[in-house]
């Protein structure tokens, strides 16, 4: 399994971004997706999550701003960004739990993709 990310670049504040995540491989079925960030000097930080049954969490600093969404059927997660501030900059990771399926491209079932960067300005 891989995950490929898109979307990303610089905005200004109080505008949006699309990022989406498209996973690949031979695939039954996916625990969770989730996006991930890591500003600079910051620890990586879950900022979304939707599981198997459409449940969604959301980091409280992005809540009311941010929506996480699936396409089961193209095996992608999207994440709608609005309302986006200069703390909001940093690379975002896309990260998907098999359930049931291949493994992932590194090894293991916590899938990975390559980060991509989000830059807010002021």
């Amino acid at each position: 399994v891989q995950l490929q990310a898109f979307g990303g670049g610089l905005v200004q504040a109080g505008g949006s971004l699309r990022l989406s995540c498209d996973v690949y491989g031979n695939i039954f079925r996916i625990n969770f997706m989730a996006r991930w960030r890591q500003g600079p000097g910051t620890r990586r930080q879950q900022v979304a999550k939707i599981t198997n049954d459409d449940h969604t969490t959301y980091a409280d600093s992005v809540k009311g701003r941010f929506i996480i969404s699936k396409d089961n059927a193209k095996n992608v997660v999207y994440l709608q960004m609005d309302s986006l501030k200069p703390e909001d900059t940093a690379v975002y990771y896309c990260n998907v739990e098999i359930g049931f399926g291949s493994p992932c491209y590194q090894g293991g079932y916590d899938c990975w993709g390559q980060g991509t960067l989000v830059t807010v300005s002021s």
